[in-house]
């Protein structure tokens, strides 16, 4: 997962070499009001390590003005160390994850405030439904919790606006977690219920 993040934050750096260009500024009169999108930390499907999150994420969005935009995500990943473990030498290392793995279902609503140009905040709440699997794949209990994030990024249309792209970098919250099973509440209380440095990359399309 860190070779992830390494390589979410490469995307990241390529991404801030194309030429930005602002947000919905005072002088666009008419810009799509509807946009749907996804995110490319899904490619992380697809590098090989012992942590893949088997991530899908699907975005609906609407711009209620040029800087007012609500969206509902739906998302599920799993993973296999708790989410609160900082960067550095504890970050997925042996000894330290869940004896078997989390999955998780959820769909947030998502606030996103533009200040000046393509700069934006944004307010993401997410009640997510939690599988617990052992380490042979087989499920032991269910559970639940409320995964908050909160970002800064910017918006970077693309081809006169039909798209667009959204690095950000954020702080993820877990304000609320039901009872784990012991083996796994174990590990998790650990660490913090807060995650900071999280990368993030959207795109979509206008409609």
């Amino acid at each position: 997962m860190q070779k992830k993040s390494l390589f979410i934050g490469f995307v990241l750096i390529l991404a801030s070499t194309i030429k930005l260009q602002a947000q919905y500024t005072k002088q666009d009169s008419i810009y799509n009001k509807y946009f749907v999108g996804s995110t490319l930390f899904m490619l992380a499907n697809l590098v090989p390590d012992n942590n893949p999150p088997n991530m899908v994420y699907l975005n609906l969005g609407y711009r209620i003005t040029g800087k007012d935009v609500i969206s509902l995500e739906f998302k599920t990943w799993k993973y296999g160390w708790p989410i609160g473990i900082p960067y550095g030498k504890s970050f997925e290392a042996d000894g330290e994850g869940f004896p078997g793995y989390i999955r998780e279902y959820g769909v947030s609503l998502a606030y996103y405030r533009f200040l000046w140009n393509g700069l934006f905040t944004q307010v993401d709440m997410m009640p997510a439904f939690q599988t617990f699997k052992n380490e042979n794949g087989n499920k032991i209990d269910n559970g639940f919790q409320i995964f908050n994030t909160y970002s800064i990024g910017y918006h970077i249309k693309l081809f006169k606006d039909q798209f667009f792209i959204q690095p950000s970098i954020a702080i993820t919250h877990r304000p609320y977690q039901s009872k784990m099973p012991d083996s796994f509440q174990r590990v998790d209380d650990k660490w913090s219920r807060f995650f900071y440095g999280q990368p993030g990359l959207h795109f979509g399309y206008n409609f």
